[in-house]
């Protein structure tokens, strides 16, 4: 078993979280030796929600400046490495706040967005979600957002897009892709989920797959514990590569019930998509403050110190510096 890991000095990167943010969850992203984390600031919004919801980013920057930090490339989250801040990456969820410019993405990628999901659940004008009934793969509208964000720097995220739409992504990309918050099929049969084959495909086209802990997506629900999450991430890697793992936690740290209503129903308030019941994180991972729990189970689970390394931060930095330069 290695003993050597140090959480505290590693690069800890989560590919996503949705958590009502707040000084509090600041804090815990720093309690926890959280380095850098994927942070939505957009789901459902349009363009100008979407950039009040900047705003707000912005004025957090600057009252909390000791804590967070905005991150445009991977050098600005290793230098809050070492000033003992946490690097946020502005993210949508969602291309909604594209509405149908093109023009917008820059504008977007110049406020610090590095990373975009290219539908949330159902459908867009860019292509199909998981929850969406028949998924018609990429518009040519979709084509052009891809190449957009290809050329500017923004990482195209397909955790809720449907199978057929991401393969398109997947396809018609130049640069690496992404599933920043995913599980696999093989262990739980659910829309969110993805099949052995649709993880092998991402991965043998040099994109890169984020472990969810999200509790309706894993095998065993509310009763999972640290190691049925880290079950998932073997799982994905005896598909993918430890090179091409990462951790996308989904916290939705604080949120109340009203968020999660908004999030399972189509555009925020039309027909319901799914029904989570409780949302419990695994025992032991209960808030972002408790990451270092996370790497505590992989060396308890026998993980060398390189595939730690590799799977808690090193390999998401890699495919940013890829996607970002």
């Amino acid at each position: 078993m290695s003993e050597s890991f140090n959480h505290d000095d590693a690069i800890i990167f989560d590919g996503l979280i949705v958590s009502n943010w707040s000084e509090a969850v600041f804090a815990d992203m720093r309690r926890g030796g959280l380095t850098g984390a994927n942070c939505t600031c957009s789901v459902w919004e349009g363009f100008r929600d979407t950039m009040v919801n900047i705003g707000h980013w912005n004025h957090w920057f600057e009252v909390h400046g000791d804590l967070i930090v905005k991150a445009r490339s991977v050098a600005d989250i290793r230098q809050a490495k070492v000033d003992g801040r946490t690097a946020i990456v502005l993210g949508f969820q969602n291309t909604s706040a594209f509405e149908d410019r093109l023009e917008f993405i820059r504008i977007f990628k110049d406020a610090g967005v590095g990373i975009a999901q290219m539908t949330y659940n159902t459908q867009n004008l860019v292509g199909s979600g998981c929850y969406e009934t028949t998924d018609g793969g990429l518009s040519d509208f979709g084509h052009d957002v891809v190449g957009e964000m290809n050329r500017l720097g923004m990482l195209c995220d397909l955790s809720h897009v449907g199978p057929k739409t991401s393969r398109d992504v997947i396809t018609a990309s130049a640069k690496p892709v992404a599933y920043s918050h995913c599980l696999p099929m093989g262990l739980k049969e659910h829309p969110r989920n993805k099949t052995d084959d649709e993880l092998r495909f991402i991965a043998d086209r040099g994109g890169f797959i984020g472990v969810t802990m999200f509790p309706p997506f894993l095998r065993r629900g509310i009763d999972a514990r640290i190691p049925d999450y880290i079950e998932a991430i073997d799982y994905i890697i005896n598909i993918a590569g430890e090179d091409a793992v990462g951790i996308g936690t989904d916290f939705t740290q604080g949120q109340p019930d009203e968020f999660m209503r908004w999030i399972t129903h189509d555009k925020g308030h039309g027909r319901k998509l799914t029904e989570f019941g409780p949302v419990k994180f695994p025992d032991g991972l209960g808030s972002i403050g408790a990451l270092a729990n996370l790497s505590k189970g992989m060396r308890a689970a026998g993980w060398p110190d390189s595939r730690i390394g590799k799977i808690m931060g090193e390999n998401w930095l890699r495919l940013l510096d890829a996607v970002w330069s």
